[in-house]
């Protein structure tokens, strides 16, 4: 060989290597290491002062200066108070009283389902150095300091107590708690699970009253999930879960009075209903109690006066669909005034309200959403929001005075912006990111000047661009039905036009949700990544029913949820496979929860688009999953027959022509196995093959003990099986 192909040869070599050492994404790393995770700021545990900020590190609360980013002094090192009253010496987290003399710690804490925890709590004296035991022989759910710091009310057993600091009595509030019958002070399942909370008790501003609710699901049916271990048997765990139709628990709304120790009950009729908020006003003696009928269309404000228990509707509203809960209502402190959030325009906005519930004037308005509220500075009479005015892609943060006028954009970089502001509106937080960048969290202050870059992940894009990944591009397209969707995609890292390549489909899909966002997707991205390097095109394609376009794009699927959305992403599917460079053989799609239920759906119906779908926890018939999220949006099967029927994938089972594969956790408390079950069964009736994955123990998530790993490794295959036809590129994408 001669000398000058010698050298071409190294330098192939050397090129080839290059190549694939940039390109050697593996399951591992993303899954198991955690390589390519971004780093992170948590949400700030801002001050009184406003300037400084404490932090959780290495179990020691600590002070920085949000300024300089500059430590100042360590609060509290929870080693240094290990077996002092019962404390572990572990802090899992921590909070301030009002004026930041006292520290409530939480230790062991122990998760139940998805917000819900219980654990071992103590209080922290900073100035005598003290502490206190809230309850010492088991642990306990939610203690919460009273403002003034005198009280802590939290609930044990169902049972809604009190602890007294100044002579260390505890004080039931109430005694008819009971395991699966009567719950005081915390959620049931179902309303942690779909209103977004778990504690359900709120004090007072003077410290001398608690709001709570009352959780009767005596009539509420069980669920059962087992969970297998190394006993001789395994655990059967029971719970009140009420599926489409069913019975709720009843929910009652009541204000204890300490000094009395009397209890006020809410009258809110004898019609079924939801109280989905406890809201107290400024004003001790004010309490707000949301109302809502089971369709969620209806929901009426009642004011209530604490002392008296009188009550008067102040606020109603209806939809010809339903209604969102949110927490943006915000009391103005002058206790005349009010800002409330609705999608009455058609658009999620800000209103002005008076504390009599008359609508003063209207904060925000246009042809946009409103998608985030952060709060009010009193003293400039600003409020401050987050907003998709450019449209559905990318955020920005505003501010508007309180009369609706002057709105002013704060943030302007591209891509996804949020704030968090300081306690007296000086500085703020914004976190930005774009869809090829991960975030970046910057200080500015009040004028809106850059003070300082606290994190920018700058060596994680450095890692972006050694791994040679590709960029996300976004696309748009319009349907038969002249509907405008939303989409990105992702090509191989040495894209050729020329070539056809398999398509990789990521979708969710459900109502207001959205996958096509200029912001960065997390561990997703690089698993995405790796499959392009492997020879796919991976695309996401949001549905009509998703958000950030108005309630009528997002609400138009009412009673026939999934209907539309997959007529949407089969049509995505065909626009994509129309592209001169994809192969419309070989689409395949991918979905967990909701998602899951979409590819499944997907797959049946659009089986001549469609060779693969894989299905994570997925609903496969609506009559299986709970009552408040499913007859929000379906109604009950009774009132909606067709829509059940005509989207429910189980209903499809024979219509199976490509590759599926089902996985689930076992112990998956929000949608029970049981979907995956009958899914089988359908599935074995009509006679077809189907690939499945069972995770014993896993919740929704599937994680733990190397669960991930398995999953995606799992899926990875079954993509290269089903998609490849030996025309991929046979780099490993797991460690040998």
């Amino acid at each position: 060989m001669k000398i000058r192909n010698i050298l071409l040869l190294f330098s192939f070599l050397a090129f080839v290597t290059t190549s694939y050492s940039q390109s050697s994404i593996t399951l591992e790393e993303i899954w198991t290491d955690y390589k390519y995770f971004a780093k992170r700021v948590p949400g700030f545990n801002f001050m009184n002062d406003g300037k400084h900020y404490t932090r959780l590190e290495e179990n020691t609360i600590k002070k920085y200066d949000l300024t300089t980013g500059k430590f100042v002094t360590d609060i509290l090192d929870g080693s240094t108070l290990k077996d002092k009253a019962g404390f572990n010496g572990k802090i899992d987290s921590y909070t301030f009283n009002d004026d930041e003399s006292l520290i409530m710690i939480e230790s062991d804490k122990e998760s139940i389902y998805r917000r819900s925890s219980k654990a071992y709590f103590h209080l922290y004296n900073i100035k005598e150095g003290s502490l206190t035991p809230i309850y010492e022989e088991e642990k306990i759910m939610y203690a919460t300091l009273s403002p003034d710091g005198k009280k802590v009310a939290y609930v044990w057993k169902n049972n809604l107590y009190y602890l007294n600091l100044s002579d260390g009595v505890t004080n039931p509030i109430t005694m008819d708690g009971e395991y699966n019958k009567i719950i005081n002070g915390g959620a049931d399942w179902v309303y942690e699970e779909e209103f977004s909370f778990a504690k359900a008790f709120f004090w007072s501003s003077d410290s001398k009253k608690i709001a709570y609710q009352r959780f009767d699901e005596t009539e509420v049916p069980e669920f059962v999930i087992t969970n297998h271990n190394d006993e001789l048997y395994p655990e059967y765990v029971k719970f009140k879960y009420p599926k489409v139709g069913e019975k709720n628990a009843i929910v009652t709304a009541h204000i204890y009075h300490i000094a009395t120790d009397k209890t006020i009950d809410v009258d809110l009729g004898k019609d079924e209903h939801y109280v989905p908020r406890l809201k107290w006003t400024n004003n001790p003696e004010n309490l707000f109690v949301y109302k809502m009928n089971r369709h969620q269309n209806e929901l009426e404000i009642i004011s209530t006066n604490a002392t008296t228990g009188k009550t008067t509707s102040i606020l109603k509203e209806t939809d010809k669909y339903y209604i969102d809960i949110t927490d943006d209502i915000t009391f103005l402190k002058n206790n005349k005034e009010f800002i409330w959030s609705s999608e009455k325009s058609g658009y999620n906005h800000l209103y002005l309200y008076d504390i009599s519930g008359k609508e003063k004037n209207a904060l925000t308005k246009g042809s946009y959403d409103v998608t985030a509220f952060y709060g009010v500075n009193e003293i400039t009479k600003q409020a401050y929001y987050q907003a998709a005015v450019d449209g559905p892609l990318g955020r920005k943060v505003y501010t508007v005075d309180l009369k609706g006028k002057k709105p002013k954009v704060i943030t302007k970089a591209e891509g996804t912006n949020s704030a968090q502001y300081s306690s007296t509106y000086d500085y703020y937080v914004n976190t930005n990111s774009t869809i090829n960048r991960p975030a970046s969290y910057t200080v500015y202050d009040k004028n809106n000047k850059v003070v300082r870059v606290i994190e920018d992940n700058a060596k994680l894009q450095e890692v972006q661009k050694s791994k040679n990944t590709s960029d996300v591009e976004f696309f748009d397209f319009t349907t038969s039905e002249d509907v405008k969707l939303n989409g990105w995609m992702i090509k191989p890292p040495n894209f050729d036009a020329d070539k056809k390549y398999p398509v990789f489909m990521y979708l969710y899909g459900g109502p207001g949700s959205q996958t096509v966002t200029d912001s960065w997707k997390g561990q997703n991205y690089w698993w995405f990544q790796l499959l392009a390097q492997q020879g796919y095109i991976v695309v996401s394609v949001d549905n009509r029913g998703t958000g950030a376009r108005g309630a009528e794009f997002k609400k138009m699927t009412y009673l026939q949820m999934g209907h539309y959305e997959t007529i949407d992403q089969i049509e995505a599917a065909k626009y994509i496979g129309g592209l001169g460079y994809t192969d419309d053989s070989r689409i395949g799609i991918f979905g967990w929860s909701y998602g899951g239920y979409m590819s499944s759906l997907c797959l049946f119906k659009g089986n001549d688009v469609f060779k693969a779908a894989i299905a994570v926890a997925p609903v496969t018939n609506w009559k299986w999953y709970d009552s408040i999220y499913t007859e929000r949006y379906m109604r009950t099967r009774e009132e909606n027959k067709d829509g059940y029927d005509n989207n429910s994938p189980i209903n499809f089972a024979g219509d199976l022509k490509g590759n599926y594969l089902l996985m689930h956790g076992l112990g998956d408390d929000n949608v029970h196995p049981q979907n995956t079950m009958e899914m089988y069964n359908a599935l074995i009736k009509a006679n077809k093959q189907y690939d499945t994955y069972i995770y014993p123990n896993r919740n929704h998530g599937i994680y733990g003990n190397n669960a991930r790993l398995h999953l995606y490794t799992k899926m990875t295959n079954f993509l290269h099986d089903k998609l490849k036809n030996g025309e991929l590129d046979n780099s490993p994408t797991t460690k040998p």
